[in-house]
């Protein structure tokens, strides 16, 4: 029996998920006893070190799991249960961590984009049972603006390097815990949650004292979702945002069975959008909670889900804030939600008044979860002007000249499925949303969409250059050539497709291969 610590905060199904697929029944902290009776306990943690540690103390964890970390028993922490270990964060100046290792937690301080997402390696410093099995060459999946700071170096199990070489694993007697997430690392990281659970000898543990990791760029499949004329959820896509062909929604596949078939295939992340929105649904049987619980049994890689993520009242009157609804969704196997419309009118609203309520989806959700929990799905269209001083928006001189020979545009930001344009750009959106707590950016195009003709580079550029948070392109992909491009022209992190991957045009294993040796990438072949 494997005890979970689950402080309330982040997604935990995946974890459970992983366990309970590797043979092990799983035991959910609910008193403290439980803590003190664990023969082996798990903290898995995402949010803020300031949310997690307050809680711990209301629910009177806090001297229980000092208690067993000083016990010897084993124990592994993620995440957030790493940072826990240390006597105190950056992240809240004033509050104090556990103290079971001497040293902090620090914010990235480095050029390149914070959080760091995505797929990055470990160079090994020490042989532990817990890598057995392993190369040492695999790549594990991270997301995180902070990072520890141990005083002694003999608690570095491994680092990693993203602008620094920062710890991204700590070891002392049988307390591990890695920034990493283990349950969304597909077969590698699997392997290291088996490794905690039945303990193998370390002799075939690799070990590196030197050399530098890189952070993989990412390839993520988009599944939109959304109900059929028959009330059956489908996955479908549209043509500039038209799902319909021939009077009936296009069905492209089954949500999990596809999202199950890109996790087999190699994709780093998936991605679904719920375009059907809220209706009349009350929270307990909106479709989307049971599609994520059940993907999120037999897909081990990050599981974003965005629509309808607002303030919302059902068919019965009951009000739900749009914390709770990201909240639902993350404790069903979301690990990042997707706004879209309400990030316009909540920028709209600052825009008008200049002031941070704190009361908006963006500054709520990432307060408890996290910034990195938080993507802004943009969905802009060209507009062209003749000259920069038509607009008071943030325009571009462009090489793809309007009908009427215009050579610049600028992007406008639209809502409810590109339906209706705003007065707001692309790139002050971004912008804001950053502010506000936003942790990255889907960046789509309506006019690029289901074209082919890959993605809007200067549209991409555009927005990566005003930010400081990780971007996704999206929008257009047609060929392998088309991610060889975004990724060697702009500084996207990550790039998204739908129908070349639902219709098995360009299947992701050969934009991998395609990829090898010119673009950092996590191989699909060692993805499990």
């Amino acid at each position: 029996m494997i005890t979970l610590l689950d402080y309330g905060a982040g997604n935990v199904r995946s974890v459970i998920n992983a366990i309970e697929n590797l043979g092990e029944k799983v035991r959910v902290v609910s008193d403290y006893e439980h803590i003190l009776s664990a023969e082996k306990l798990i903290f898995p943690g995402v949010g803020n070190f300031g949310s997690m540690m307050s809680i711990l103390g209301e629910k009177n964890y806090t001297g229980a799991l000092k208690d067993y970390l000083l016990s010897g028993r084993p124990f592994l922490g993620i995440c957030l249960g790493l940072h826990a270990l240390f006597e105190k964060s950056e992240e809240a100046p004033g509050v104090k961590g556990l103290g079971i290792l001497p040293g902090t937690v620090e914010r990235f301080n480095i050029d390149l984009s914070v959080p760091h997402i995505g797929w990055n390696g470990i160079s090994i410093k020490k042989q532990s049972p817990v890598f057995s099995g392993l190369k040492g060459d695999e790549k594990f999946y991270f997301v995180h603006s902070y990072h520890v700071v141990p005083d002694d170096d003999s608690d570095v199990l491994t680092t990693t390097d993203y602008g620094i070489k920062f710890v991204s694993s700590v070891q002392k007697g049988n307390i591990i815990a890695t920034q990493f997430h283990p349950e969304k690392s597909g077969t590698p990281g699997l392997m290291i949650l088996e490794n905690f659970l039945k303990p193998a000898d370390d002799k075939d543990s690799p070990f590196s004292v030197s050399g530098d990791t890189k952070l993989a760029k990412r390839i993520i499949a988009c599944l939109d979702v959304r109900s059929n004329d028959k009330g059956d959820l489908v996955v479908t896509k549209g043509d500039q945002y038209d799902v319909r062909e021939e009077g009936d929604v296009r069905n492209l596949g089954k949500p999990v069975e596809l999202a199950k078939r890109y996790y087999e295939d190699g994709a780093d992340e998936i991605t679904f959008l719920n375009i059907t929105g809220f209706r009349d649904f009350p929270m307990e049987d909106m479709p989307m909670i049971e599609l994520l619980k059940q993907t999120s049994r037999k897909v081990f890689v990050p599981l974003t889900i965005g629509g309808g993520i607002r303030d919302y009242t059902d068919k019965n009157g009951r009000k739900y804030t749009a914390l709770e609804v990201a909240a639902e969704y993350f404790r069903s196997g979301a690990d990042k939600i997707s706004i879209g419309s309400d990030a316009v009118l909540i920028v709209e609203d600052y825009l008008k008044t200049g002031v941070k309520t704190g009361e908006s989806s963006i500054e709520q959700i990432s307060k408890v979860y996290g910034n990195q929990a938080v993507v802004i799905s943009i969905d802009p269209r060209r507009v062209y002007v003749k000259s920069p001083d038509e607009v008071s928006h943030n325009v571009i001189e462009t090489s793809v000249p309007g009908m009427n020979g215009e050579k610049y545009c600028w992007y406008q930001c639209t809502i409810n499925g590109g339906r209706q344009g705003r007065d707001v750009d692309a790139v002050t959106l971004a912008q804001v949303c950053e502010k506000f707590g936003a942790g990255e950016i889907l960046l789509n195009c309506i006019d690029k969409d289901g074209t082919n003709s890959g993605f809007d580079i200067e549209l991409v550029n555009s927005v990566k250059n005003a930010v400081t948070i990780p971007v996704i392109a999206s929008s257009g992909a047609g060929c392998e050539e088309h991610f060889h491009e975004v990724f060697t022209k702009t500084e996207a992190e990550s790039a998204l497709a739908a129908g070349i991957f639902h219709r098995k045009e360009v299947p992701i294993g050969d934009v991998k291969e395609y990829l090898t040796d010119m673009v950092e990438i996590r191989p699909a072949k060692n993805t499990g």
